[in-house]
């Protein structure tokens, strides 16, 4: 793993018996209706989550579906294995980097990540590992907080950006729907009530 991937996962690790509770307030008045809305779109017989943290999307899980999860983290996948046992969830937990995937090319009918690819080093080499075990007309979901198209809010995310990540290891200033444009989606939609920094993304393979 490279050292800045190495430094990231770390951080990852350090949070972990935490991380629940340092974003319980943020959870409770956005994210988790945002997850609802983001996970109602998955759909197919097997799915994939990237970035499955403590397991905070469980919840969402669709009850037809395979469902395998992976993270980078050891720490944060041991606290969703323990959630896994606590809910009875059915899913498969895997330890891997997004970047270099195990799966077969064609594995998935829909990849699913939400507020991962902050954190993703190379994030298009990610994004083109999920197209790559997608299967022809499956979906990628991303749920991600962006770069604010506000020029001084803009200037003032990548001013503290190194700070952020120094802390918890997640960019504040991606622009992950350009991201999602550079792969060989043939068809992306961004969701048109989404907020200026957080964006709700469906890319089609």
């Amino acid at each position: 793993m490279p050292a800045s991937a190495e430094k990231i996962r770390q951080r990852y690790d350090r949070l972990a018996p935490w991380f629940d509770s340092l974003e319980g307030f943020l959870e409770g008045l956005i994210f988790r209706r945002l997850r609802k809305k983001l996970w109602a779109m998955a759909e197919g017989e097997h799915i994939l989550e990237v970035g499955v943290g403590t397991g905070k999307n469980f919840t969402f899980y669709p009850d037809h579906a395979r469902m395998t999860a992976i993270d980078f983290s050891p720490k944060m996948l041991e606290q969703a294995q323990r959630k896994r046992e606590r809910k009875q969830v059915k899913v498969d937990l895997d330890l891997m980097d997004v970047q270099s995937l195990c799966y077969a090319d064609n594995s998935f009918d829909t990849v699913v990540a939400s507020f991962v690819f902050c954190s993703v080093p190379r994030p298009r080499k990610g994004l083109k590992e999920l197209y790559r075990v997608l299967k022809p007309g499956g979906q990628l979901l991303l749920l991600e907080h962006v770069l604010s198209s506000n020029r001084l809010m803009a200037k003032v995310m990548n001013l503290i950006n190194p700070l952020v990540v120094k802390i918890v290891g997640a960019n504040i200033n991606r622009q992950t729907v350009k991201n999602v444009q550079a792969c060989p989606f043939r068809s992306i939609f961004v969701d048109p009530r989404s907020s200026d920094m957080i964006k709700l993304i469906r890319a089609v393979k």
